[in-house]
């Protein structure tokens, strides 16, 4: 069996579907002109993919091929947002949220000491 640890940043429960994310990613980021160019498309077209439709409605959208080239560009957050979403359990998510919590605590100790709180 194989195990794989994989270390990435909060946000990304800020999207609710994984074009959404996507779409932040690279309207954010290097810009659609670029990551068009990268995956060899009109830019128009990527938007209308990363929209889910074009401009009269017909439906739009990204295939398994061309997000595979997608992640060649070097973002791999689609991948990590997929991984929150379907593999990290509740526990764990509640687990690191301890933890984190747990840490400010102990970081905020001599502040609250030195601003006279009773802290225990």
């Amino acid at each position: 069996m194989k195990s794989l640890t994989i270390t990435y940043g909060d946000g990304l429960e800020r999207s609710r579907t994984l074009r959404e994310h996507m779409a932040m990613r690279v309207y954010s980021g290097a810009g659609v002109t670029a990551v068009a160019g990268k995956l060899d498309m009109a830019p128009s077209k990527l938007s209308e993919k990363l929209a889910g439709g074009d401009s009269s409605g017909k439906p739009r959208g990204m295939s398994i091929d061309e997000f595979e080239r997608y992640l060649e560009t070097g973002d791999l957050t689609p991948i990590h947002y997929l991984v929150d979403k379907f593999v990290v359990t509740k526990e764990a998510k509640h687990a690191e949220a301890i933890a984190q919590f747990t840490k400010l605590a102990e970081a905020m100790a001599p502040l609250a000491k030195s601003l006279g709180v009773k802290w225990p």
